[in-house]
């Protein structure tokens, strides 16, 4: 067995279940999300310094001024996003270190997942495979305007927040998918948006604090 994959101590499958009943505490329900946050090893996608805080229901520092989200952001995101159903493709805008995309993996056949940092497309490509994740398809680009080549998305979910959402990235979603994304400049919000035949619905949710969405490769 690979030892860093199950976790010792602080790390171990114990300490995970206590974060998955922390998540049903705050509210999160789907069995579906919560098995697949239980599944993924959220240590291995953060520096070993800081392996002791990897269930804790925060934020951390993963390098290069980004962070791995909450693990409740992360739960709360996916949940909407499936809305109870099984999800074909999903667009991911922001791997960062790739944790949100394992999660997307275990919930949907196949996630795109866009990173403008080269250095953080690198790792989470290395741990996605450490994981034997195969599902996920991962890229070095400017995400602000998604990715179209592999449009239409069930599902699309963005990990930076957007002072607006932009047109073209409104137009990858499939008639009958969601969207869920930060928006906001001072104040961030998640929304969620629905496409359906008539066009599109935004719903404002909760607040969030996620690091704005930058132009360009880096």
């Amino acid at each position: 067995m690979n030892l860093r994959l199950a976790g010792i101590g602080m790390t171990s499958a114990r300490t995970r279940g206590r974060l998955i009943e922390r998540l049903r505490a705050e509210g999160i329900v789907d069995e579906t999300v919560l098995a697949a946050m239980y599944e993924i090893p959220r240590h291995i996608f953060i520096d070993e310094a800081l392996a002791t805080r990897a269930y804790d229901d925060v934020s951390l520092p993963i390098g290069h001024g980004q962070t791995i989200s909450q693990p409740y952001i992360v739960a709360r995101m996916t949940e909407v996003l499936r809305n109870g159903k099984q999800l074909g493709r999903v667009l991911e805008i922001g791997t960062g270190c790739g944790y949100q995309a394992a999660v997307l993996s275990k919930v949907a056949k196949e996630v795109y997942s866009v990173e403008r940092i080269q250095p953080l497309y690198e790792r989470a490509r290395k741990t996605l495979r450490e994981l034997k994740i195969y599902n996920t398809n991962l890229r070095y680009a400017d995400g602000t305007t998604g990715l179209p080549d592999a449009a239409p998305y069930d599902g699309i979910i963005m990990a930076c927040a957007a002072p607006a959402l932009s047109a073209a990235l409104r137009e990858q979603l499939a008639v009958g998918g969601r969207m869920v994304l930060p928006m906001g400049t001072q104040e961030q919000h998640l929304h969620l948006i629905e496409r359906d035949e008539d066009g599109f619905r935004e719903t404002r949710l909760e607040a969030v604090k996620f690091v704005p969405l930058v132009m360009g490769k880096a």
